[in-house]
């Protein structure tokens, strides 16, 4: 595929390119926080916790911006294009890694991007509908099959888009791919039994499993007895080498000085080792990490090796 070649060759100018110093004294205004999905999914509120502490320590106002569209690409593009002088900060998931596979125009991330900071590590959660039969991974599979065609499964871009298309391979035959333009937006129509199935984040799946709105069918964890939904069995039981972890990070305009990728890595560092930082990120569901940049720029090179056979095998073909 053109798309992923492109990108591992861009990985490779990326690692030899020289830094670039900045003579400025930073942060001196506002940072604008691209969110490249809708407000309440769970990049949103991850991005919200970061910024205005963020904000905080460096004595600016955090503005968060959600762009959301093209299962990220939006607000992937908004970021690349903005000036690169530390003011614009990009949160990403893996779809910065998984799009260029669906779509061939996406950002690429070592060309047109810096890496600042690996932010967190978190397990999903595939959950379904109240007025959806199945509560088994077997039972869903076995539905998919008896009724090609007919089952939904919410695909709102990254993982839980790839999750669909996994779990379309396992079973065979056709499923109904639902586009939306985030998981907020997808698990309110789960919610409202507009679609069958879908992959979310644990830290929005948690309260609306809590309150009865959506059924937790299975965790996408490699094992049983991890994190908020622990007690589930896992996709890996009846699916064989199914796991789905999703991660989040900060980059940065490609072209934006060494000096200030550094202190933002710093800051974002600090305060996700303060005991609140790692308070709040348990109750989310999530294990901080904190990082260099080449940490995050490694993160993103094996990503796209690991779902590079994964959506090959699915049978997926980027489109223009």
């Amino acid at each position: 595929m053109k798309a992923q070649a492109a990108v591992l060759l861009s990985a490779a100018l990326y690692a030899i390119a020289p830094g670039v110093h900045s003579q400025t004294a930073w942060p001196s205004k506002p940072i604008r926080w691209i969110v490249p999905f809708p407000p309440g999914g769970p990049a949103d509120i991850v991005t919200r916790v970061i910024a205005h502490k963020l904000g905080e320590r460096v004595e600016q106002p955090a503005i968060v911006e959600n762009r959301g569209g093209a299962g990220g690409n939006v607000g992937h593009e908004a970021a690349a294009k903005s000036a690169p002088d530390g003011y614009t900060v990009l949160f990403v998931v893996p779809a910065i890694v998984t799009n260029p596979f669906y779509i061939k125009a996406s950002v690429d991330p070592f060309r047109e991007l810096a890496p600042v900071i690996h932010l967190d590590v978190a397990s999903m959660v595939l959950l379904a509908s109240t007025g959806f039969p199945p509560k088994t991974v077997a039972e869903v599979i076995a539905q998919i099959r008896a009724k090609p065609g007919a089952v939904s499964c919410a695909a709102s871009g990254a993982l839980p888009q790839v999750g669909c298309e996994m779990l379309r391979a396992h079973a065979g035959t056709d499923m109904i791919m639902v586009q939306y333009k985030g998981n907020a937006p997808a698990l309110n129509a789960l919610i409202g039994g507009e679609v069958n199935l879908l992959f979310d984040v644990v830290n929005t799946a948690q309260g609306q499993v809590k309150a009865g709105r959506v059924r937790a069918v299975a965790s996408t964890n490699p094992r049983r007895g991890i994190g908020p939904f622990g007690e589930l069995p896992v996709m890996a039981e009846t699916i064989p080498e199914f796991e789905l972890l999703t991660w989040h990070g900060v980059m940065v305009p490609g072209a934006t000085p060494r000096d200030i990728v550094l202190r933002l890595n710093t800051e974002v560092r600090r305060l996700l080792a303060q005991a609140d930082s790692q308070r709040r990120f348990a109750d989310l569901g999530m294990t901080s990490e904190g990082s260099t940049p080449e940490a995050l720029d490694a993160t993103i090179k094996s990503e796209i090796v690991k779902w590079a056979k994964v959506i090959k095998d699915a049978g997926i073909q980027p489109q223009e």
